[in-house]
């Protein structure tokens, strides 16, 4: 699907626009970046000549009972509530999960936040390219070039933390932190790290050093996209985020009609994706069958998180 960047501007946030048959408009960074005021921005959004039938966004935290009087659906999030980090590391996990973090400081890897520079994204994208297939579905960045990985990893520079895990000077895993204007919240932008190390638990020990990073500077919330994703019941990377301490939160996401086709399309679903409208046990069924697809063609084995 793809995305355009329109002329327009909300509170200084570009405005982008996906979707062919109906074209739903939001904020570039929905989620990681909030309008102050939506109302205001929503009705300068109105007597623009944009070419959107929806506007959506994300009520921010930590309001959770709908504030606004548009049309909304409950969606969710990943929440880590931050104090200091001591709290976090013998209040909100367990023994399993500290061995976890424990796990790659034994085996030399060490964690650190870094700069974005040329070699973090020289690193970025080797941990790219390592791997055509991740979590049973192709992965969008394999294959870019090294241009294209910093331009994608260069959105909201001012705003960001990079960490990234080493092991003999080698980039292994990273993630990328994008906090909000407030300075109460950061969301992870991206995490990723190698599978060739996966024995060596990167992603939980990027985890304890993004906890340990926020906690320094009074950031009370550490969110990571969503917990629950679509109609799924269970999967591997929510349960890696309720060992990590993370909480499921529900709150509105709103979809503001800028046309009648959008306020119709709205009532119809149509501004779900088509996986997203499909009953689950088929969805369920069709994911199984692109695993074992993709699993024949890279032969590989089932990739933990």
């Amino acid at each position: 699907m793809t995305t355009e960047i329109t002329e327009l501007s909300l509170e200084g946030k570009d405005l982008l626009v996906r979707g062919r048959l109906c074209r739903i408009a939001h904020v570039d960074g929905d989620g990681y970046k909030f309008l102050t005021d939506p109302e205001s921005a929503i009705a300068a959004l109105r007597i623009s000549n944009t070419r959107a039938d929806l506007f959506t966004f994300l009520q921010k935290l930590p309001e959770t009972s709908p504030q606004y009087s548009y049309p909304f659906e409950w969606d969710n999030l990943a929440v880590l509530p931050i104090s200091t980090f001591d709290h976090w590391w013998t209040r909100q996990v367990d023994a399993k999960t500290r061995n976890m973090v424990r796990r790659g400081e034994k085996k030399g890897v060490v964690i650190r936040e870094v700069s974005f520079d040329g070699n973090l994204v020289r690193g970025i994208w080797e941990i790219y390219n390592e791997c055509p297939v991740r979590q049973g579905r192709a992965f969008p960045h394999y294959g870019k070039n090294v241009e294209t990985v910093s331009k994608m990893s260069a959105t909201f520079l001012e705003s960001s933390i990079f960490i990234g895990a080493f092991l003999d000077d080698q980039l292994i895993g990273f993630v990328k932190l994008t906090i909000d204007e407030t300075r109460s919240q950061a969301g992870v932008m991206h995490i990723l790290g190698m599978i060739q190390h996966r024995d060596k638990a990167p992603t939980n020990a990027l985890i304890a050093q993004a906890v340990h990073s926020c906690a320094d500077r009074g950031i009370s919330r550490l969110v990571y996209a969503n917990f629950g994703y679509g109609k799924k019941v269970k999967s591997s990377l929510s349960d890696f985020k309720k060992n990590n301490g993370f909480q499921r939160v529900d709150l509105p996401r709103y979809y503001v009609p800028l046309t009648q086709w959008g306020a119709l399309a709205f009532r119809l679903g149509f501004h779900r994706r088509f996986a997203e409208r499909l009953p689950e046990p088929v969805a369920a069924k069709l994911r199984e069958l692109r695993n074992r697809w993709y699993q024949h063609r890279v032969h590989l084995k089932a990739e933990s998180v």
